[in-house]
């Protein structure tokens, strides 16, 4: 997972690396510049006095040494350097280093085939100097790499404060519909204009949101109103006592029909709404009564296979949520399973806090398992029927009342196991497995 720094942050950071940085080319070119002129100055120096002295010595043989409080110079015949310290006897002809007894030297050689001549220059003291140059210039490095941390801190406080202003105001007008008038409260500068955009947006959104609540109102009641028509007219034709059964059939179809738009329309309202129901819808459910209506639903479509359709009470399930919510839910996954289940059994099993729905049939594949609430996904066994928008509704709808779905294929390789868990919080779904082992769940 990639960390992610906050914009005051980099702000900071930027300060502080661009000061250090500064600092540090300052020093390092500083201790360059000290040390070429350092080292070129005294070596020029030893070579012009060596040169000198060497001159005015053949000019008069009796001159005697060169003598200073820093620089020693010796003069002798070529082969004869006892007078020479040994540090600097075999050195060739130049300017050398040279360390001996703990001290530091330049040494300039001049080794003529009549005369050597040795200058040295005691230069410790100007080491310890660069020494000291060097803790001065690193404490100065970090002075200022404080004082970019702070004009950093300083610096950003000042840039983001807008911008947190902004923020804040945001947060507090969360929930609140309508204009928000941001942009009153900043200069017109760039967070001013950013104030300005998020006004505008947020305006144009509150006016897409009230024409799609109010076109959502129309629809639903526009619908309601002919499947009412629908169903009061299938009920007065079932009421009729000389209907043939083939007829009599057909008008429970589309009573079932009706009824199924109904549950859809309301769910679908509700969900785009993102309400759980007014007073009125959302009472308590008989979760297994719910599934006995849908079951009874999908027995006459399946009257021409050999498949067994059963609801399982093993114990009592209700629910607080809309009728047709539940209905939607339960009747897509009910579905699925009568739809792709040719024979053998479809199961739907009521135990504490859970619906299972267990079928025969060919199950999902492990790799389609993640994307089967993905909207217009299908699977290979689809066929090509449907949209693929089934399972995205009831994931929607799950998720606004709490609810978990969860998708596996059984264990014995036979069918599906669904899981509904209208209480996610308890503990029951090993439970559930044991009270309803596949092996019982999955006979025909």
């Amino acid at each position: 997972m990639t960390y992610r720094h906050r914009l005051r942050s980099r702000i900071i950071g930027s300060f502080v690396l661009f000061g250090t940085l500064l600092s540090v080319l300052f020093a390092v070119a500083v201790l360059l510049v000290q040390s070429q002129l350092e080292d070129a100055l005294i070596a020029r120096t030893l070579e012009q006095e060596l040169d000198q002295y060497l001159t005015e010595l053949r000019q008069d043989p009796s001159l005697v040494e060169p003598f200073y409080s820093r620089i020693q110079g010796y003069v002798t015949r070529p082969g004869r350097a006892e007078i020479v310290p040994e540090s600097f006897r075999e050195l060739p002809t130049g300017v050398h280093d040279v360390r001996d007894n703990g001290a530091m030297y330049k040494a300039a050689v001049r080794k003529d085939p009549d005369v050597w001549a040795f200058l040295t220059y005691d230069v410790s003291e100007n080491r310890e100097l660069a020494r000291r140059l060097v803790i001065a210039l690193l404490v100065a490095i970090a002075l200022f790499s404080l004082l970019s941390l702070a004009l950093g801190v300083w610096s950003a406080g000042r840039v983001m404060a807008p911008v947190s202003n902004l923020a804040r105001r945001l947060k507090a007008l969360e929930g609140n519909e309508g204009r928000l008038d941001l942009a009153r409260h900043f200069p017109d500068d760039e967070v001013g204009q950013l104030a300005a955009v998020v006004d505008e947006y947020a305006l144009k959104l509150h006016e897409l949101v009230e024409r799609d609540k109010a076109f959502n109102a129309d629809v639903s009641h526009e619908l309601r109103t002919p499947l009412a028509v629908i169903s009061g007219a299938t009920e007065l034709l079932l009421a009729q006592p000389d209907l043939p059964d083939r007829t009599r059939e057909r008008l429970l179809r589309i009573a079932r029909a009706a009824r199924q738009s109904t549950d859809i329309t309301t769910a679908l309202l509700h969900l785009v709404r993102a309400e759980r129901g007014s007073a009125g819808e959302a009472t308590k459910q008989d979760v297994g009564d719910v599934a006995e209506q849908l079951m009874d639903n999908y027995r006459p479509l399946v009257a021409d296979r050999e498949l067994d359709l059963e609801v399982v009470h093993d114990a009592r399930l209700s629910v607080i949520a809309p009728e047709a919510v539940l209905a939607v839910v339960l009747g897509n996954l009910l579905g699925n399973a009568v739809r792709y289940t040719h024979e053998g059994r479809v199961e739907v099993r009521i135990v504490p806090g859970h619906v299972r729905i267990l079928d025969t049939g060919p199950g999902i594949p492990a790799e389609e398992l993640p994307h089967v609430f993905d909207r217009h996904f299908r699977g290979r066994e689809s066929g090509g029927k449907g949209s693929g928008l089934g399972l995205s509704i009831v994931k929607r709808l799950s998720d606004l009342y709490g609810w978990r779905i969860t998708f596996r294929n059984r264990r014995d390789r036979s069918g599906l196991d669904v899981d509904v868990a209208f209480y996610p919080d308890m503990d029951t779904i090993e439970g559930a497995s044991e009270r309803a082992p596949d092996g019982h769940a999955g006979q025909a």
